[in-house]
């Protein structure tokens, strides 16, 4: 039996409703351009890769939401893969660049998902989270709405997600917009 999956109800319309990322900043975010491939993990519709397709080889989206899968395939130049993130299904080190933007709090075991955007990145590639910081007023009463609509929803702070790179052969750091945090980890060429 499958899971309800909120995103699905709401595929048709979510671009309506969510208001797009200056494609300028996420080039400088996430080090555009590129000559290899680009994963956007949980990437939904695609209104945040389908924007960055001009400084990328290729952009594949991974997400567990067929209904936003069926959104992003009407855009072109993007592949769709419908999978968690705690098990994705690509070799090691394919990705020169992994995205996931508002999405990490959606998924249902955060480090896992963690582990596999660092395994599927490159030495010298980087992955770049955008995240609503819980350490806010205005995203502790969104968690408490999306719990209201029975979300899964689990916030952690920017800290608890570059912490998750400690351990690692990565330079990271976390840069705050607002009620936005963006964490950056660069995954250090072997020596």
């Amino acid at each position: 039996m499958t899971k309800f999956n909120h995103f699905d109800l709401v595929a048709p319309v979510y671009e309506r409703f969510i208001k797009p990322i200056d494609p300028n900043r996420l080039v400088s975010l996430i080090g555009l351009p590129i000559n290899g491939l680009l994963l956007d993990a949980g990437g939904g519709t695609g209104r945040i890769s389908y924007t960055l397709r001009n400084w990328v080889n290729g952009i594949v989206i991974v997400d567990s939401s067929i209904g936003m899968l069926e959104q992003a395939r009407i855009k072109t130049g993007i592949k769709t893969v419908c999978s968690n993130t705690e098990g994705l299904p690509f070799q090691n080190e394919i990705f020169e660049r992994v995205i996931m933007v508002d999405a990490l709090h959606h998924v249902s075991d955060i480090n896992a998902t963690l582990d596999e955007l660092w395994r599927v990145v490159i030495p010298g590639g980087r992955i770049v989270i955008e995240e609503p910081d819980i350490q806010t007023f205005q995203v502790k009463i969104l968690a408490i709405i999306e719990k209201l609509f029975l979300m899964r929803s689990h916030f952690e702070t920017p800290q608890n997600i570059q912490k998750a790179f400690r351990d690692t052969k990565a330079t990271h750091r976390i840069v705050r917009e607002g009620v936005i945090s963006w964490i950056i980890v660069d995954k250090l060429l072997d020596k």
